[in-house]
C-alpha cells in the first residue's frame, strides 16, 4: 500500500473518494485494522509511504513515530503519518480541518463560550482550535461530571453558551436520530458544529436549524483535513480552493433529493428522470412499502387502515433516508405524519412538486383521491404541510423537461445556500 487510511471500521469512509478526486491516479486504499494487535503489527512493518489514521488509533500510533509535530504533540493525536526511509513522522490535520470549517461559515470563536460534547481525541483538537482563536471559555461535556467536565444536565443549564461542537458519535449512521443535548435553553446560541458527517444533518443539527443557528456537519472538515494531509504526503502545496470545489461536487453527488407532492403531481416521472440525469439511485417509497408489507397499497388500506399504512410509510422513509445518492419519490400523504420530513432531510433537501389541481388525476388506484371533491379536500389539507416540509418548490405546469430542469436548479440553489 502506498497511501491510504487505517482505522478499526472504514466501511462508510469517504476518504478514498476525496483523495482520488484531489489527485487523479492517486493509489489511496482503505485498510481496516479491526484489532489493536493488527494495528500495532501494521505500524511495526510500515508497508506504506504515507497514511491517514482514524479512530481508534490516533493516540496508539504516536509511540511509533520518530517525530511528532508540535501541534499533534500538543493535541495528543496523530491523523497523518509520512514514512521517510523507514522513519515515521506524525502530523495532525484535523486542527486545520476544523478551523477551515468554522471560518468557511463566517463563525468567530473569539471571546465566545464554547461547549464541546465528548472527551476523546477530536475534543482535544477542537479545544486547541478554540484556544488558538481566543475563545473566552471552553466547557467539556461528558456523560459523567468530573474534574473539569460537566454532565449533560449541567451543560443544558449553561444558558450563556454561544457555540456547541459535538465530537461524539451520537447520531452517526446507522444510529440516526440520536442526540445528547437539548438546545432550548441556549438563548445566545450562534452556531452548532457536528464532526459527524453521515448523515449530513444529525438530530443535533436539525435542532440547531430550528433555533436559527448556523448548523454545520463535519463533511467540510473531512475534505479540508484530507487536502492538508495530501500536502504532507507529497511534500507539495495544493491550492486550498480545491477544498470548496471537492466539497461541493461530492456533496452534490452524495445528497439525497426527496420529492413530495399531491398524488399524480409527477413525482415518480420527474424523480426517475432527475435521478438518471444526476447519476443517483431512484427509490419509489410506495414500492418499498409494498415490498415490506407483501401486499398492494389499496389492500393495506382496505385490510389494515390508513394508520397502519402511515406506520409502514414512516419505517420505509426512515430506512431510505439513512442512505445517500438517491432521489426518493414519496407518497402524497407522507407529510401527514409529523417527523417524516425531518427523517428525509437528514441527507438532503425535500422538493415539493407543485402541479395545478385541475391537472391532477382522479382515481388511478389511489385510495384517498377517488373523486374530484376528495382531491380538492386533500389539497386544502396538505398544502400547508407541503409548504412546511419543503426546502424548495418545483412548479410542474409545463413540459417534463422544464420540470426536470427546474428541479435540478432548485437542488443546486439549496446546496449553494448552505455555504452562504
Amino acid at each position: 500500500m502506498e497511501y491510504g487510511l487505517i482505522g478499526a471500521k472504514l466501511g462508510h469512509s469517504y476518504s478514498k473518494i476525496i483523495h482520488e478526486m484531489l489527485l487523479p491516479q492517486y493509489p489511496y486504499e482503505l485498510h481496516p485494522l479491526p484489532t489493536e494487535a493488527e494495528a500495532r503489527q501494521f505500524l511495526e512493518q510500515r508497508p506504506f509511504q504515507a497514511i491517514n489514521v482514524t479512530i481508534p488509533y490516533k493516540q496508539l500510533v504516536i509511540p511509533y513515530c520518530e517525530a511528532v509535530d508540535e501541534r499533534a504533540s500538543a493535541i495528543g493525536a496523530v491523523n497523518t503519518i509520512v514514512n521517510r526511509d523507514g522513519k515515521l513522522y506524525g502530523h495532525n490535520t484535523d486542527f486545520g480541518g476544523f478551523l477551515y470549517m468554522v471560518k468557511a461559515h463566517g463563525v468567530s470563536l473569539r471571546d465566545k463560550t464554547v461547549l464541546i460534547l465528548g472527551t476523546g481525541g477530536t475534543h482535544n483538537t477542537v479545544a486547541a482550535v478554540c484556544r488558538s482563536e481566543g475563545a473566552a471559555e471552553i466547557l467539556t461535556v461528558s456523560r459523567r461530571a468530573g474534574e473539569g467536565q460537566l454532565d449533560y444536565a449541567q451543560a443544558a443549564a449553561r444558558t450563556d453558551v454561544q457555540i456547541v461542537v459535538n465530537t461524539t458519535p451520537a447520531g452517526m449512521y446507522p444510529d440516526n436520530g440520536g442526540c445528547l443535548l437539548e438546545l432550548g435553553g441556549f438563548d445566545r446560541l450562534e452556531a452548532v458544529f457536528d464532526v459527524v458527517y453521515n448523515p449530513f444533518r444529525t438530530e443535533l443539527l436539525l435542532r440547531a436549524e430550528e433555533r436559527g443557528a448556523v448548523a454545520v456537519c463535519g463533511f467540510e472538515m473531512l475534505v479540508a483535513q484530507a487536502v492538508y494531509a495530501a500536502e504532507y504526503f507529497h511534500d507539495a502545496p495544493i491550492d486550498h480552493a480545491r477544498i470548496g470545489e471537492i466539497h461541493k461536487a461530492l456533496k452534490a453527488k452524495l445528497c439525497n433529493i426527496s420529492i413530495v407532492g399531491m398524488p399524480s403531481s409527477g413525482k415518480t416521472t420527474i424523480g426517475k428522470a432527475l435521478a438518471e440525469k444526476l447519476g443517483k439511485t431512484f427509490v419509489d417509497l410506495d414500492e418499498e412499502i409494498v415490498r415490506r408489507a407483501g401486499k398492494s397499497i389499496p389492500d393495506i388500506f382496505a385490510q389494515e387502515g390508513e394508520a397502519a399504512f402511515r406506520r409502514l410509510e414512516t419505517e420505509a422513509a426512515a430506512e431510505a433516508a439513512k442512505h445517500t445518492g438517491q432521489v426518493i419519490s414519496c407518497g402524497g400523504g407522507i407529510v401527514k405524519t409529523p417527523g417524516n420530513a425531518r427523517l428525509l432531510r437528514q441527507n438532503g433537501p425535500v422538493l415539493w412538486i407543485c402541479r395545478p389541481l385541475e391537472a391532477l388525476t382522479v382515481g388511478g388506484g389511489r385510495p384517498l383521491s377517488s373523486s374530484r371533491e376528495a382531491l380538492e379536500k386533500m389539497e386544502a389539507e396538505r398544502l400547508p404541510l407541503y409548504r412546511a416540509a419543503a426546502d424548495g418548490i418545483v412548479e410542474n405546469s409545463g413540459s417534463l423537461n422544464q420540470a426536470i430542469t427546474a428541479a435540478e436548479e432548485v437542488f443546486y440553489e439549496i446546496l449553494d445556500s448552505e455555504r452562504a
